[in-house]
């Protein structure tokens, strides 16, 4: 029954991290919420025995390497550092549309986030325990 219900739960609690990793830099939410989300979802997806995430510590690089570069991009131009640049497109049925430097830094801090939950899982045993208790070793059943 657990099961079933984080497999039902799991698309609509992305799509919840979604919303929030693109309305983040305008409104609450943001990057560490989005990642928050999406790695209760992992998580969850673990214990429950579906998959067991894997690099972990690469996708934490990967998120510090597009976090020190939306950070330091600005330098080149002559900006001070961190200093947000935003692009604003005409968009024929959405009107318009601005996207910021600040949504690629958010995502950086999303897989920061998610990387460190998935390194976390994976040095806990997560797939160990989602596997269940071991077998007795007299040949009886479980409890």
């Amino acid at each position: 029954m657990i099961r079933l219900g984080i497999r039902a739960a799991s698309p609509f609690a992305a799509v919840v991290g979604c919303y929030l990793l693109f309305a983040g830099h305008n409104n609450p939410g943001g990057g560490f919420a989005a990642g928050l989300v999406f790695g209760a979802v992992l998580a969850l997806r673990t214990v429950a025995g579906f998959h067991q995430p894997t690099y972990g510590v690469a996708l934490v690089a990967a998120g510090v390497l597009v976090v020190a570069g939306v950070a330091v991009m600005p330098l080149l131009w002559g900006g001070p550092l961190f200093d947000q640049q935003v692009l604003s497109v005409e968009a024929p049925l959405l009107g318009k549309v601005k996207a910021g430097s600040a949504l690629p830094f958010d995502i950086g801090v999303a897989a920061i986030v998610v990387g460190t939950v998935i390194a976390a899982l994976d040095g806990l045993g997560a797939s160990e325990f989602a596997a269940g208790p071991p077998a007795r070793s007299d040949g009886g059943e479980r409890e």
